[in-house]
């Protein structure tokens, strides 16, 4: 049996030894297969259907998340399964999937090596590759997280947000704390709509007189602009829950969270790989207006793994994807574009089930909202598309600011 196991264990090491690399290129190579990644991939093999291989999408994962909804979930209104699909599901049928992650840029060749050793050459690279979670940046994060029995939770990971909504039933009392960390963050309202939602759900299982809710921010404000920054304060203040600005969450240990008093916030650098691609944080170093790269024009980038100083929302990739897919058909065809993002970004701040704060704003923080109301005040809102500039002129006539 043990000379059987011996051969049968060199021929697998003998078949690994010899394995070959493969070799793809591509017209366009798409690194990522989040929202960003697939809303350009289908925008573009339409433009290139044929052969399967002019559009390449690079992303490892088998399962697509709809991260919008993770806050829903954490609150109870939603269910998990709804927010996931299969990447082959989601993906265009007419762009080739490579299911395998980058693992080595090289601009200056264009082409990009995989995790598995393969290469991938283009002719023109769109990176959207998101942001990476880094739990252990926290000392004792980790493990509270993994331990069912700890109240500490989280909706910003797939594996983390199924948790959230049975801890906040199962508080019945004492001080829980929400987070909004010192660093970049998807989506900066999800970290207080959690908040409402769960206090929303203690107040109508008559709980909340035993539950003290606190929100501690890092930032220096509620919310980046001030005129819906105003109106969360005025929400706060209703349902008395207690905002602590300028606070960073830096340690976890048995039922005790560590803050530290923030005077300068300071974003601290968490990896630095990829240097001629991305700043000192890490991210894709790219034209705010043009989201092309600022070195290699080849290479365009969008969503969350950009150095766009906006908050980073489906809203703004719906936007930004409109101004990528112009530059790149205008780069492939010897053209220039003239088509600019000005930052739009939108947060539907949900302030319960039945209410949300309509967000809409621009690089400057000034609102640049859609409908014919004010945004500040509560309403049932809900809807994406691919930016909303060719409604908001038409409708600005009729808008009200009572």
């Amino acid at each position: 049996m043990m000379a059987i196991n011996v051969k049968i264990l060199s021929k697998v090491n003998f078949r690994v030894n010899f394995a070959k690399e493969i070799h793809h290129s591509c017209k366009i190579l798409v690194v990522g297969g989040g929202t960003a990644g697939c809303t350009m991939a289908a925008k573009l093999s339409k433009n290139y259907p044929n052969p399967q291989n002019h559009v390449i999408v690079l992303e490892p994962s088998e399962v697509h998340y709809y991260q919008p909804l993770f806050t829903l979930i954490g609150g109870g209104l939603s269910k998990f399964d709804s927010s996931k699909r299969s990447m082959s599901e989601v993906l265009p049928k007419n762009a080739q999937w490579i299911k395998d992650s980058a693992m080595f840029f090289d601009p200056e060749a264009n082409k990009v090596t995989t995790r598995n050793g393969d290469t991938i050459e283009y002719q023109l690279m769109i990176i959207a590759m998101g942001l990476q979670l880094h739990w252990e940046k926290i000392p004792g994060l980790v493990d509270s997280l993994k331990n069912p029995e700890s109240q500490v939770c989280s909706i910003y990971g797939p594996e983390t947000v199924t948790e959230v909504f049975r801890k906040i039933k199962r508080t019945s009392n004492g001080p829980c704390v929400f987070t909004f960390p010192n660093s970049p963050v998807k989506c900066p309202g999800a970290p207080q709509k959690i908040v409402y939602l769960a206090e929303d759900y203690w107040s109508k299982k008559n709980k909340r007189k035993n539950v003290e809710v606190i929100y501690n921010t890092s930032l220096p404000v509620i919310f980046g602009v001030k005129k819906y920054a105003d109106a969360l304060w005025e929400v706060c203040k209703s349902r008395n829950i207690i905002v602590n600005t300028q606070m960073s969450l830096v340690e976890v240990r048995d039922k005790e969270a560590v803050f530290v008093d923030l005077k300068n916030p300071d974003i601290k650098v968490i990896q630095k790989k990829h240097q001629s691609l991305t700043n000192e944080a890490g991210f894709l170093n790219v034209d705010p207006k043009t989201l092309q790269h600022i070195k290699y024009k080849n290479i365009f980038g969008l969503g969350d793994c950009t150095t766009t100083p906006n908050s980073k929302t489906m809203a703004a990739i719906a936007s930004q994807s409109k101004v990528v897919h112009n530059h790149v058909l205008s780069f492939l065809n010897g053209k220039k574009s003239n088509l600019e993002y000005n930052g739009y970004a939108s947060c539907p701040l949900v302030t319960g089930p039945g209410k949300c704060i309509l967000a809409e704003f621009d690089y400057n923080l000034q609102p640049l909202e859609t409908f014919p109301v004010n945004q500040k005040n509560e309403y049932w809102a809900i809807g994406q598309w691919n930016g909303p500039e060719f409604i908001r002129k038409s409708l600005a006539i009729f808008k009200s600011n009572k």
